[in-house]
């Protein structure tokens, strides 16, 4: 991947933005965010969060209505085709056309970055393979799984080989083999340097791919920094405990009393833990009612569990 001769820190800087529309409805306010470079960035939120008004803002679909961005330590404002040239996205939504075939779809993108088609047939049929599409690079559009669609549009996005790319709920509607397949071609191109921003829904996504997240909620950055270091801020987690022996009412009573947060779940014990009580203290006291605990496992993703608590 091409990489900017500027050494910058950051791939993405974002520094109080603010978007207001005409109406009067505020849609960020005053967001402040750095991206570093190499990074793999999970952009989290719910539904009308402010999301795709900041992946607007830095791919220069939507101008601010305070603040700045920096794509590769270049203002997107005073500089935008140096910080567009540095950017590859892949929208929600499919807009390439649907009778092109695959390989003009590719090629007609390279041309907009100045990339004749002989140079470009190389870096399409690299795109292709890696993502399993060059068998299918002669067929139409139309004629593709939406599967393969989505990893039409990754492919197209890496065209003019960007050293940033963003992801725009990239594996809505794609079914897990398929799913997996893109996660392992991801962690390959993060590998290689280039920075990736990925927006999802799937928060198991986020949390196998990504190793750093912002929550963004009520149109505002709540919570930022390293995947690791946000789900040790849990201050509780909720597992589900399956015992050898079936539990008795009067066991269960007798568990209840040790431990409020328990409860009972298609046959398994659930259990929420906070930061005061440890799997050990629990174990023992499974075992002094007669209890032996044969698998543990967390009720929800953990991340998920963080998500809920920030923006509940």
């Amino acid at each position: 991947m091409k990489h900017s001769s500027k050494l910058e820190e950051f791939a993405i800087e974002i520094q109080q933005l603010e978007k207001t529309y005409s109406n009067g409805f505020m849609a960020l306010k005053g967001i402040d965010l750095s991206i570093p470079q190499g990074s793999f960035f999970a952009l989290l939120g719910p539904n009308g969060a402010g999301k795709s008004t900041t992946i607007g803002c830095i791919t220069s679909l939507i101008r601010a209505t305070k603040g700045s961005v920096k794509v590769g330590g270049f203002d997107t404002i005073s500089h935008p085709v140096e910080a567009k040239s540095r950017l590859g996205v892949v929208a929600q939504e499919f807009n390439f056309g649907i009778f092109d075939t695959i390989i003009d779809i590719l090629l007609g993108q390279a041309g907009y970055y100045g990339i004749s088609r002989t140079k470009g047939l190389p870096i399409a049929e690299k795109n292709l393979k890696n993502l399993g599409l060059w068998e299918k690079r002669n067929d139409q559009a139309r004629t593709l799984s939406g599967g393969m669609k989505r990893r039409l549009m990754i492919a197209r996005a890496l065209m003019h080989e960007p050293e940033i790319l963003i992801l725009d709920e990239p594996t809505a509607g794609v079914d897990i083999e398929l799913r997996r397949g893109m996660w392992d071609f991801l962690r390959e191109l993060n590998a290689k340097g280039v920075t990736i921003v990925l927006t999802t829904h799937y928060l198991e996504e986020a949390e196998a791919l990504c190793d750093r997240v912002a929550i963004i909620n009520k149109w505002e950055i709540v919570k930022v920094g390293t995947m690791k270091s946000l789900l040790s801020s849990l201050d509780q987690e909720s597992y589900l405990i399956d015992t050898v022996e079936t539990c008795t009412p009067a066991q269960f009573k007798w568990l209840k009393a040790f431990h409020p947060l328990l409860d009972e779940n298609s046959g398994s014990i659930e259990i929420t833990l906070r930061d005061t009580t440890s799997m050990d203290e629990v174990t023992r006291k499974f075992q002094e009612v007669g209890l032996t605990i044969h698998r543990l496992r967390n009720k929800t993703n953990r991340l998920e569990e963080l998500f809920v608590q920030l923006t509940r």
